[in-house]
């Protein structure tokens, strides 16, 4: 069984987020970087589908040569191998650049399943796995909270939350999922692991490799523009309400909520 995990490498959700000179990037000084967490349920599906049916398992990722460090890990976790398109041309792609640089990828390796978190935490776009699915030509499935793969009769069976029930998705091979929170715990790459994992393959491509044109790809090449980025407005100081027994705070707490908040 083929396996493909992509992911994206991200800055930690501690990491302050401070807007750059130019207004429309953050600064990237003293940022720590993570694989998505989102990205991490699929990279552990893949492994546990792996450990059932057999196969590879592949990590594909966009991005500058930090992204090795989150390739890494999913080595270190259990992947087989790595690809990194790593080309300036790909800076400052949106969702429709970054999924048309992994399907140029994708589209030259063997592949039955195809995992991507379901949103980055950065953007929060969860553009990307549906606008794979789409220029691959193949079956896609969002939210997955439980999957089960039969490769006798190629298809697969999903299942994803939708207000108030369960919905159960039965779809053909090849097909991508995008994974979220409850379909797994992803694993820690054990020591053993991270040291066989610096023997792992892993592969570096540029944009002329994958024969496309610097112009359809990054910033040049996106559908989406960032006009400006701002941070959310301060919020005031909270009060504290003060009285001598509970009868006088809850009193002197509705007063303020009629008065001054006025939502009472």
């Amino acid at each position: 069984m083929e396996i493909i995990a992509c992911i994206k490498q991200v800055p930690d959700t501690e990491s302050q987020i401070k807007i750059a000179p130019d207004g429309k990037s953050i600064v990237q000084n003293d940022i720590k970087w993570v694989m998505n967490p989102y990205d991490e349920f699929g990279v552990e599906e893949a492994l546990k589908l792996k450990a059932k049916n057999g196969g590879t398992v592949t990590v594909v990722s966009v991005g500058p040569k930090r992204v090795t460090e989150s390739i890494r890990t999913a080595l270190a976790m259990g992947a087989d191998k790595g690809i990194l398109v790593e080309d300036a041309a790909t800076d400052d792609g949106d969702s429709f650049t970054i999924a048309k640089t992994l399907a140029a990828v994708v589209k030259n390796i063997p592949y039955d399943v195809i995992f991507c978190g379901q949103r980055a935490v950065d953007d929060d776009e969860a553009q990307v796995g549906a606008m794979l699915a789409e220029m691959l030509n193949i079956p896609h499935v969002s939210l997955v909270v439980k999957e089960e793969v039969d490769l006798a009769a190629k298809k697969v069976t999903a299942e994803k939350p939708i207000e108030g029930a369960t919905l159960v998705t039965e779809s053909s091979l090849p097909v991508l999922l995008t994974t979220q929170k409850g379909l797994n715990e992803p694993r820690y790459a054990s020591l053993p692991g991270i040291m066989k994992a610096k023997k792992k393959p892993l592969e570096t491509k540029k944009v002329a490799d994958l024969g496309l044109n610097a112009e359809d790809v990054g910033l040049a090449g996106s559908k989406l523009k960032i006009m400006a980025l701002t941070p959310p407005p301060q919020r005031s100081a909270g009060k504290i309400v003060e009285g001598e027994t509970p009868q006088e705070k809850a009193a002197a707490l509705v007063k303020l909520l009629r008065e001054e908040a006025k939502i009472i």
